[in-house]
């Protein structure tokens, strides 16, 4: 198992901690500003062509920028199948049953391998990082490229322009009777 991230130096901990839960090496595309979702995508396209794997995992969605997009584009540009939110996962032969979360419940799909996971909270329980394990991961490989070593140009292709609070919420009106809740409603708000 590989443990991939994107980012600055940093981010070379998380990939650690993630080899003393199990992962057998790391890689960090090193690159210190932010990297959207598309150029992502590109990056780990090219990481996952130079290592065969037949299945990779992503978290459901960026706690940075909250997009939820780079599965999905991941598995468009591989030309995998794709199960997102992944809760649960059987694997038999070479086909993949993915139960996966939407708005009302559960669904069950069936994917053929190889395929890009997006996952559910639900999945799994991550496994604690004993101290042994620990001491191991600083020992185990961990290799560092650039977008450049991986030919992907991850200039930005948004601008933020601005970005501001929403207005403060109005104080509720409290009402004495229905009649003056319905009169309010229908003369005030004009829902009714």
């Amino acid at each position: 198992m590989v443990a991939v991230s994107i980012g600055p130096a940093q981010a070379q901990e998380t990939i650690r901690t993630a080899l003393a839960m199990g992962a057998d090496r790391g890689i960090l595309v090193k690159h210190d500003d932010a990297v959207e979702p598309l150029a992502v995508a590109k990056l780990l396209k090219k990481v996952v062509e130079a290592e065969k794997p037949d299945i990779v995992i992503l978290g459901k969605q960026a706690i940075d920028d909250d997009c939820n997009q780079t599965g999905q584009m991941l598995a468009a540009l591989l030309g995998w199948a794709q199960g997102t939110f992944a809760s649960k996962i059987e694997i038999a032969g070479g086909d993949a049953t993915v139960i996966r979360e939407i708005d009302g419940g559960l669904q069950t799909v069936k994917l053929k391998m190889p395929i890009v996971l997006t996952t559910d909270l639900r999945l799994n329980q991550p496994r604690y990082a004993s101290l042994p394990n620990i001491m191991k991961a600083k020992k185990k490989p961990l290799d560092e490229k650039t977008p450049a070593d991986l030919g992907v140009d991850v200039t930005p292709r948004l601008k933020v322009v601005k970005t501001s609070e929403p207005p403060k919420r109005q104080a509720g009106q409290k009402v004495k009777s229905v009649a003056e809740l319905v009169d309010k409603l229908k003369n005030e708000a004009g829902v009714i």
